[in-house]
């Protein structure tokens, strides 16, 4: 029985051009959203004054159930997709991409840091910017040891249920203690003490998944029903997460228009830290558009500015959010829906990487602290600027994937150095924007993360392939509940049928 050689017509521009919109239209629709947004918030800025905070409170709205959908789903996300990583894989490559991740997280901060300080001691922001700053906001102080003891302390919360809505925070009151002697003289000092704070305690979360991940993972076949649990449980939440992603260029859209009416004096602001917000922007556009491309290109040898592109509707969210936490979802859904990364390598990067991994953040609080140090015409020995580089790349690790964490952050580093702490509030009226620009490198940056940690643990995705399944590294996949469910993992029996038809 012959076959008759079918001649497929040629494709018509027109087709071409819609099959595109529509392989696109999430992209297309997020980036209109973010025009419309910048557009509607100009023009409402005509009739509405800055301080009618009521007008924009319900021009949020549909934003605000935006941030609260995505919120709500990081704290199942994290718990499901860590667990259920780490359980599908064996201890040694889940010991290798551990490994490889801390050596990722840790140069590529310590560059984003270096690529700062290079910046800001060329241009000299300090130095040529308006010498009369306003001041807006109130700083926040931070102990430097404290902070870092909380870090710590987190990891290992006392209670996990408390742990999803509450973190554990060091504060310090001034207490006044009598001297025994004739005089009765007294001193003052701090007393800490340890309370807790709002807010979901997402490192101690990961630390206990990643452990419980790993004691299922050594259970054998007796560990197998919670492993197809999580993982099915992990897969119900994706699909909520899919749902939600249709609905945030809505929300995307009355975020940023809310955003551009709430600034009092945009030209003013911009004028007086235009130096400053230049030097921020270059060093995030060298660390995302030149060094991070060419680690990954250097180690995939891909190119990574299609994976850029594929990336586009987690930047646009980030964007708008300033919160790589609440990204989180849409991240883990562009890495494996568009970039193919391996689910397992996802579910274990992405929510550590927007955790942990905060290249924009350390960039933004060195160059932050040299500026303060220019403006108040303070000159940093060598030994102080390798402070300022080390306690940055620390100090980012500690901040909270949430909009302006790095401000709190930043106050550990120039006590660290002794710079003012209340010269925070010169760079308060544009950290807004800032913010933004920043968390969208830091969610790239975990991006390609993901995408090297996958090349470098995994292998070639071409060794993963097999006729009846799916082989990555030596670990079968045919029992997990991701194979079951993919029909592209499946083997064609439709076509193998017609195969023997034929002969």
């Amino acid at each position: 029985m012959g076959y008759e050689e079918v001649v497929m017509p040629p494709v018509r521009r027109r087709g071409r051009c819609s099959q595109f919109i529509i392989d696109n239209l999430l992209i297309i629709m997020m980036i209109v959203a973010v025009a419309i947004g910048v557009g509607m918030g100009m023009g409402l800025r005509e009739h509405w004054a800055y301080y009618e905070k009521r007008k924009m409170h319900f021009l949020r709205f549909p934003g605000d159930l935006l941030m609260n959908m995505l919120k709500m789903m990081i704290l199942p996300l994290v718990f499901s997709s860590i667990i259920s990583a780490l359980a599908s894989l064996d201890i040694k490559k889940s010991g290798k991409m551990g490994i490889v991740a801390i050596i990722y997280y840790m140069s590529t901060t310590l560059i984003a840091v270096i690529i700062g300080i290079i910046l800001v001691l060329s241009i000299r922001p300090g130095e040529l910017g308006n010498s009369d700053l306003d001041r807006k906001g109130k700083e926040k102080t931070a102990n430097p040891y404290d902070a870092l003891m909380d870090l710590i302390r987190n990891c290992f919360p006392p209670n996990l249920i408390a742990a999803c809505f509450e973190k554990q925070v060091t504060s310090a009151t001034p207490t006044n203690f009598t001297i025994s002697n004739a005089t009765d003289d007294y001193v003052t000092r701090d007393v800490p003490k340890v309370g807790t704070g709002s807010g979901t305690n997402i490192l101690g979360i990961i630390v206990f998944s990643i452990f419980l991940g790993i004691i299922i993972a050594k259970m054998g076949e007796k560990g197998k029903p919670l492993v197809d649990f999580f993982e099915s449980f992990s897969l119900a939440i994706i699909k909520l997460v899919t749902l939600i992603i249709w609905y945030a260029p809505f929300g995307i859209m009355f975020l940023i228009a809310a955003k551009v009416i709430e600034m009092e004096d945009p030209a003013k602001t911009f004028t007086q830290l235009a130096y400053y917000m230049l030097t921020v922007l270059a060093g995030l556009a060298v660390h995302g558009f030149i060094v991070l491309p060419l680690i990954y290109f250097i180690v995939v040898r891909r190119n990574p500015y299609k994976f850029m592109y594929n990336m586009v509707k987690a930047l646009t969210t980030a964007l708008a959010t300033a919160s790589s936490s609440a990204t989180l979802p849409i991240t883990m859904n562009c890495l494996q829906e568009n970039n193919h990364i391996d689910e397992r390598v996802t579910k274990m990067m992405a929510p550590i990487g927007a955790t942990i991994n905060m290249d924009g953040t350390a960039l933004y609080e060195a160059v932050a602290s040299i500026f303060i140090a220019q403006y108040n015409n303070i000159t940093l020995d060598v030994g102080q600027v390798i402070i300022i580089s080390l306690t940055s790349t620390a100090a980012a690790i500690g901040a909270a994937g949430i909009p302006e964490a790095g401000l709190v952050t930043m106050t550990i580093v120039l006590t660290a150095v002794g710079l003012p702490v209340e010269d925070v509030t010169l760079i308060l009226a544009i950290d807004w924007f800032l913010d933004r620009c920043r968390t969208s490198i830091n969610v790239l940056g975990d991006s390609f993360g993901a995408g090297i940690v996958d090349r470098l643990v995994l292998g070639p995705r071409s060794n993963r392939n097999l006729d009846n399944g799916i082989m990555v590294s030596g670990i079968e996949l045919e029992d997990t509940v991701a194979y079951k469910d993919n029909k592209a993992f499946q083997p064609d029996t439709k076509s193998k049928s017609m195969e023997k038809t034929a002969l």
